[in-house]
């Protein structure tokens, strides 16, 4: 005969709401269930759910800065599928995800043709920061610049431009996809100066370095900058079948996260 599910009084139940542990709640029968199957000492049941609360708290705080930084949900490396028939360095990725080149200020530039993973990738290192507690912020470069352009008419520029050098890592995704005009060279050129060795960029882009040269406004400013960008900066380069063609939905299948991968990466 199975034993009845251990209960927790109204008075426990109001206690724990007052000291802003009410969501212990949620776990504590089946807690308190497993101490009396493990004769488990006051300390150690006391370690226990307070071990399910921090859990809790932890996961909470990453998904709510993940949000604000900008990060899709889905693209983690835990959902990055190793079996897609794309190409690239290993080591590289491996070397990345370490944040090795966050603690050092160090870049990083993804690159490949359309749909191989760039974006994904990038926004995955993004909630490894995250999870590290670093600061991130993830921004498409059109938009990135088209907002830096706006502020400067009610005056936000230079305040919008201290958020961007404080960030520890900066993912600017699909960067280069047009051609810049005076104001996004300048802009481009300041905010990668400026955080040259002091904080990280992860860069994503279609185009190869070389080619973004010729698609700014001002050569001098161009190369000032990307020779900076590209001299600290591990490169990640992607090839192979789009990898959005996973991600399509099939026929009286209901739509699932991305598998995952049979190789694990370091975290």
């Amino acid at each position: 005969m199975t034993a009845p599910a251990p209960t927790v009084s109204p008075e426990l139940k109001a206690l724990l709401r007052r000291v802003k542990l009410g969501r212990t709640l949620d776990t504590l029968p089946e807690r308190l269930a497993l101490a009396k199957a493990r004769n488990l000492g006051h300390g150690e049941f006391l370690e226990l759910v307070l071990s399910d609360e921090v859990t809790r708290r932890d996961t909470s705080s990453a998904d709510l800065r993940a949000r604000v930084a900008g990060l899709d949900p889905t693209m983690r490396l835990e959902h990055w599928d190793d079996t897609a028939a794309i190409t690239y360095d290993h080591q590289v990725l491996d070397e990345l995800v370490s944040l090795r080149f966050v603690d050092a200020a160090h870049n990083a530039l993804i690159l490949g043709p359309v749909g191989v993973g760039k974006t994904f990738l990038a926004t995955a290192l993004g909630h490894a920061a995250i999870r590290r507690r670093r600061s991130v912020h993830f921004e498409r470069g059109d938009q990135l610049l088209k907002r830096l352009k706006i502020s400067r008419l009610d005056n936000s520029h230079d305040s919008e431009f201290r958020k961007l050098l404080r960030v520890e890592l900066l993912i600017i995704d699909d960067f280069s996809l047009q051609a810049f005009d005076a104001i996004n060279t300048a802009d481009i050129y300041q905010l990668i100066v400026e955080r040259h060795q002091k904080t990280a960029t992860i860069v994503t882009s279609n185009r190869e370095p070389i080619e973004w040269l010729g698609l700014m406004a001002d050569p001098l400013l161009a190369q000032s900058a990307i020779d900076r960008l590209q001299s600290s900066a591990y490169e990640l380069v992607l090839d192979g079948e789009s990898y959005r063609r996973r991600q399509k939905p099939v026929p009286g299948k209901p739509a699932t996260q991305n598998p995952k991968p049979k190789q694990d990466h370091k975290q």
